[in-house]
């Protein structure tokens, strides 16, 4: 059990951050090197930090991590208001090179099921500056990412990581997350454990622990939470990210599956689901889940996968919504291998509001949006030719994307649009739709 009460015995996770080699950026050249572990003591506020204390915003240098770099760490957000940080970085317990948090949720209690979590950006600069130094190729591990014995389950999310790597017995769910608060193009891993709650530190403990692989890169996101089934009394928990390396027994770099496509659309009162992978290995099945609100999904149908295969695979299943009462319903497809590990696809939405059918209005989500927007077109534009553009404030245009055969929700990539507002203009068939969003 991680709470404040019994510190000593409450150390249960562990982010690992390696560094293979790195490069040392200057305004003319680059130099790679290996370097080992790193340190991270007596973090120092920056003196542009726009926020002090452990408030959004502040910004802290930890500084000589190596000989050569610094490393500067921002709070960039957190769930709500009640998620606190009662210590920056803890010294006296686990491992004080590490950096390691203390997070609260509000007095330390949960009265409900739900999830919070508090965000960290870490940029790997040259020592005493803010030029970054460029990354070759760094690990993240996460240990120990277990329970409290009942209603609690931690999970570590990595953002911008290239691979990770699960032990072939992983007590840990993984599922996909978009990008982060501050740093869009950054989608992630979330790695939730499970409930069972794990004595002291094993690294050993291969099952309950993961490695984000990550390359040419000076940045790393990372979230720590907590997801609760109902009310919880020790939800005040202790992290630590240590910077060295860890072997694994038997580690898979993947799960055995490679989903290419996943892609749904209205036909009068069914929803058409299909997907594509390009290679199955140890697959078990697949699970579509289905939600009302976006946020709480549960199974509707499960199929089996065709088996071993390293060539491409289409599977497709029909869900009737002939009897639903709800404007719009989300669709996601879990992969499962036959370990039990899991991967959770990106989200499909579909509108089936009848009075809003043949209408020409647009649904975007979400809004205000920050690297990826949905937007969904009416029934009768689907399966045709559509062009999607995006306007700035100045009546330019931002972005634009053309579709032979447009699905009922397609995806516009927002991440590099500068912050503000724009309209979003669907055209099909003469008909023409907008929409006003706001980029953040």
């Amino acid at each position: 059990m991680k709470t404040t009460l019994h510190i000593n015995r409450a150390i249960r996770q562990f982010l690992v951050l390696t560094v293979i080699s790195a490069a040392t950026a200057t305004a003319s050249a680059q130099t790679s090197q290996a370097i080992g572990e790193m340190t991270f003591e007596n973090p120092a506020l920056e003196p542009t930090s726009v926020a002090t204390g452990t408030a959004n915003g502040a910004e802290y240098r930890f500084s000589n991590v190596t000989p050569q770099m610094d490393a500067i760490m921002t709070i960039t957000g957190r769930s709500s208001s009640q998620v606190v940080i009662n210590n920056l970085d803890l010294t006296g317990n686990g491992f004080n090179k590490a950096f390691q948090p203390q997070i609260r949720y509000n007095n330390g209690n949960i009265n409900s099921a739900g999830s919070w979590w508090i965000e960290f950006q870490f940029q790997f600069v040259n020592k005493g500056t803010k030029l970054p130094a460029q990354m070759s190729e760094f690990h993240v591990t996460g240990l120990d990412i277990d329970g409290n014995g009942s209603r609690l389950r931690e999970w570590d999310a990595f953002y911008g990581g290239a691979s990770y790597t699960l032990e072939n017995n992983s007590q840990l769910t993984v599922a996909n997350l978009l990008g982060t608060l501050n740093l869009p193009l950054l989608n992630g891993k979330q790695f939730l454990g499970s409930q069972s709650d794990r004595n002291n530190i094993d690294t050993a403990a291969t099952d309950v622990m993961t490695t984000v692989k990550y390359t040419n890169t000076s940045t790393m996101v990372i979230r720590l939470g907590v997801t609760t089934t109902g009310s919880a009394s020790n939800a005040n928990r202790m992290y630590s990210v240590w910077f060295k390396n860890f072997a694994y027994i038997a580690p898979i770099s993947t799960l055995p599956v490679k989903l290419t496509a996943f892609n749904a659309s209205l036909a009068k009162d069914k929803v058409n689901l299909k997907w594509e992978t390009a290679s199955e290995i140890n697959v078990s099945h697949f699970e579509l889940e289905r939600s009302t609100d976006g946020v709480n999904f549960s199974q509707a149908a499960m199929v089996f996968s065709y088996g071993a295969a390293d060539t491409k695979a289409n599977y497709a299943y029909s869900d009737n919504v002939a009897s639903f009462q709800v404007p719009v319903v989300y669709y996601r497809l879990r992969s499962v291998d036959i370990d039990g590990k899991s991967e959770i696809s990106e989200t499909r939405i579909i509108r089936l509001a009848k009075d809003q059918a043949n209408s020409i209005s647009l649904l975007t989500y979400p809004n205000p949006v920050m690297n990826e927007l949905r937007v969904t077109v009416p029934n009768n534009w689907q399966n045709k030719q559509t062009v999607f553009e995006l306007f700035n404030a100045n009546g330019q245009i931002a972005s634009r994307k053309a579709t032979t055969g447009c699905n009922q929700t397609e995806t516009i990539n927002t991440s590099n649009l500068a912050p503000g507002f724009y309209i979003v203009r669907v055209s099909c068939d003469g008909q023409t739709a907008q929409q006003k969003i706001v980029k953040h």
